[in-house]
């Protein structure tokens, strides 16, 4: 099967890599990932990933698109349901495409691996996009490996980032601490 694997980060590929390949499928990672931002964060992810891809020997399409002006036009209006009603859409809808001018048989995503993504939502996105563009979405959950993919991450060096990749996960990610210094200082 020739599949094309979209993925997010090297961090959360290890693990979806490790269990296609135990099945005797070899992916090709595509980066396309255009709502991460700052430009440092998309550019240290994007470079991990490169690294990776080489020490395990995987073959690695970049389309690059950084993206921040789509982004925010994208999400300024519903920025609660940014991942749902553009970023799995834009970056699924994007894989799908190409896999399918490009001749693979399937396509999936490291998203799927994340325990802290909207698993039901990205599974529709995906069967969406296979009936859109006639290719055939593989769907595996590999959250059961995430800890474990996680933890080979860290033992590689490889950079782990703290939050899912939009400036608006960011800001998530510090909400408590946000709230706290609002009730100090007022």
């Amino acid at each position: 099967m020739k599949l094309l694997l979209h993925t997010c980060c090297a961090p959360c590929s290890v693990y979806c890599i490790e269990a296609l390949r135990n099945e005797e499928i070899e992916p090709v990672a595509y980066w396309f990932n255009p709502n991460i931002h700052p430009y440092i964060e998309y550019k240290t992810r994007r470079d991990t990933l490169i690294e990776y891809s080489k020490m395990i020997n995987l073959k690695l399409i970049i389309n690059e698109n950084y993206g921040l002006r789509e982004f925010c036009q994208n999400v300024s209006d519903d920025i609660e349901n940014r991942c749902s009603n553009y970023c799995y859409r834009v970056r699924l809808e994007e894989t799908a495409k190409y896999a399918k001018e490009q001749g693979y048989d399937a396509f999936t995503s490291t998203l799927f691996v994340s325990p802290y993504q909207n698993h039901v939502v990205l599974k529709s996105v995906c069967e969406e996009m296979s009936k859109k563009y006639d290719i055939e979405f593989l769907y595996r959950d590999f959250r059961i490996g995430f800890r474990e993919g996680q933890a080979k991450a860290r033992e590689l060096g490889l950079y782990m980032q703290k939050y899912c990749g939009c400036v608006f996960s960011e800001e998530d990610r510090y909400r408590k601490q946000i709230e706290k210094d609002k009730e100090i200082n007022v």
